[in-house]
């Protein structure tokens, strides 16, 4: 067993092209043996996104503080504090901050997915698509 204060955690930039204002903490995942999930906090300041991806894995979100919108493909939905959200396998998303506040949510992805491939998708879709270990 486990227990300890998310804050803890070391809190790093998130380094994927794309990415503005956001932060994440590595609460559990395979440096604790568990066998199934990685479980990471998410921060995006105000004004601020993560990169728009996708990867062959799924995520499951619970989005602890503020407002925002997340992006799924080409539609733009609102999210707050106490919405669960499911992304599934290869489906593109964006997490955006339009509140004013930090949005933070908990992020849930299969162990597998460490270290796997995550495509960042252009904003304008005319560049080449790249490509970046799912590390942060």
């Amino acid at each position: 067993m486990k227990i300890q204060n998310y804050e803890t955690s070391p809190q790093q930039p998130v380094t994927m092209e794309g990415s503005v204002g956001c932060k994440v903490r590595w609460l559990i995942g395979n440096a604790d043996q568990a066998p199934n999930f990685a479980m990471r906090q998410f921060e995006v300041m105000v004004g601020g996104n993560t990169p728009k991806h996708f990867h062959p894995y799924e995520h499951e979100v619970f989005v602890l503080r503020g407002r925002g919108q997340i992006v799924e493909n080409d539609q733009t939905h609102p999210i707050q504090a106490g919405d669960c959200i499911y992304i599934a396998p290869d489906e593109v998303h964006q997490f955006r901050n339009t509140g004013d506040q930090p949005l933070e949510f908990l992020c849930l992805i299969p162990n597998s997915a460490v270290d796997k491939q995550v495509t960042v998708v252009p904003e304008c879709g005319l560049e080449p698509l790249t490509t970046a270990p799912h590390r942060s």
